[in-house]
């Protein structure tokens, strides 16, 4: 059964009104903070899933529309980055940066050495490290591809295509439980952060940054006026960054669509402000959350889990030792070296979410997470210019240092 884009674009509104109800109703999503487009795409994609099985009936929806809200959202980010508050975070950026290579590092390092204890090809051991997990669908897609054709790896892009899915699944789901965990630490420091204290200041923050992400239920004042030329300055950041990406294709800077968009915005955005002409915040965050929560139900709830039935035992072992390596690197290591306070909590939450997922799976961790305890400055500023922006450089770093091992030659 084909739905098509409209009837697309109502069944991800239909589910992010669904996953609200699911948490309002449900003390357990509530208590582990699970974002409102998991609990309620991940529910229609189980739903998906059962007629699939029982009735032999596909649904297949239009997704036109999923990828350039996902640009319209890289894009919001650009345009809420402020180079000032970026230098005044610096140091506590590069710190959060270090420990996302150190995981990267650590997610090839034990998928290799347990593709040789499960007796299976090492490269099983990056596709189901950094490639699909930090990498996400598109890295994964693209390495696969390489291995298949210059490595002879088998049904290489098919395992690719469902690790990435788990990965997706289990970023959105991991990081409420790991916030809850830390959060009792925190508040045996007597230093949890109450939502009222957290508006008026916070200690640790070097910069008291927007809330355009901090707040997607708050109500945002907006004009007509101010929307639209918000939404033109997000049209510009997609083509803009759409003719820089083909522009840099196939050189030894290449980088993804998104990335090229999130860095337009930024230029936009700065230099905009230096005109005396800075970009409406609130406008920003109205269309950066809408943008955010449609990308994320239509991403979910369009999720084939059959795929991860094709995948073999070994395959999921290591998937599943991923799982636990994510949990424990973001309690004992991202929530004590970013300072064991409640900006670490949050920031260890959208670890989670992109360390499995994607940028946009950690945002909206780390929303729920502040949605229930209280602003996060800090995170809000560090975690989506690491995770759209750095994570990718980073990662293609890691994964053709790794190859240049003589394991695979």
């Amino acid at each position: 059964m084909n739905v098509g884009i409209y009837g697309t674009l109502v069944a991800a509104s239909l589910v992010l009104l669904l996953g609200n109800r699911l948490v309002g109703w449900i003390p357990p999503l509530r208590s582990y903070t699970i974002p409102e487009p998991v609990a309620g795409g991940l529910l229609v994609a189980i739903v998906l899933l059962i007629l699939r099985t029982t009735s032999h009936v596909e649904v297949r929806f239009d997704t036109a529309l999923q990828t350039p809200l996902m640009l319209a959202f890289f894009a919001t980010i650009g345009l809420n980055a402020n180079l000032a508050s970026l230098k005044s975070g610096g140091p506590l950026l590069l710190r959060f940066l270090g420990l996302v290579i150190g995981l990267l590092v650590l997610q090839n390092a034990v998928g290799i050495a347990l593709t040789y204890l499960l007796g299976i090809d090492p490269l099983y051991g990056l596709l189901v490290g950094s490639i699909t997990l930090s990498g996400g669908h598109g890295t994964g897609a693209a390495w696969s591809k390489v291995f298949a054709e210059h490595h002879g790896l088998q049904s290489a892009t098919e395992a690719a295509i469902a690790c990435a899915t788990f990965g997706l699944v289990m970023g959105g789901i991991l990081g409420g439980p790991v916030a809850r965990v830390l959060m009792r630490q925190v508040a045996r420091k007597d230093a949890a952060h109450h939502a009222a204290n957290q508006a008026e200041s916070h200690g640790d923050s070097p910069v008291e940054a927007p809330l355009a992400f901090e707040e997607p239920k708050a109500e945002q004042a907006t004009t007509p006026g101010a929307f639209i030329e918000t939404l033109a300055l997000i049209a510009i950041s997609l083509a803009a960054g759409d003719a820089l990406a083909q522009v840099l294709a196939g050189t030894a800077i290449e980088l993804p669509t998104f990335v090229c968009v999130l860095f337009v915005g930024v230029v936009l955005s700065n230099a905009l402000g230096l005109a005396g002409k800075p970009v409406l915040d609130h406008a920003v965050a109205l269309l950066g959350n809408v943008s955010l929560a449609l990308f994320l139900a239509m991403a979910l709830m369009t999720l084939k889990l059959w795929d991860l039935a094709s995948l073999a035992l070994p395959v999921v072992s290591i998937l599943v030792a991923q799982t636990v390596l994510m949990a424990l690197y973001a309690i004992f290591v991202t929530f004590r070296v970013m300072g064991r306070n409640y900006d670490a909590v949050v920031l260890a939450s959208g670890h989670c979410g992109f360390g499995l997922g994607a940028t946009p799976t950690a945002i909206a961790n780390m929303q729920a997470v502040t949605a229930r305890f209280g602003h996060s400055h800090l995170a809000f500023l560090v975690v989506p210019m690491v995770g759209a922006f750095f994570i990718d450089i980073a990662n293609a770093i890691v994964i053709k240092g790794y190859l240049a091992l003589p394991i695979f030659h």
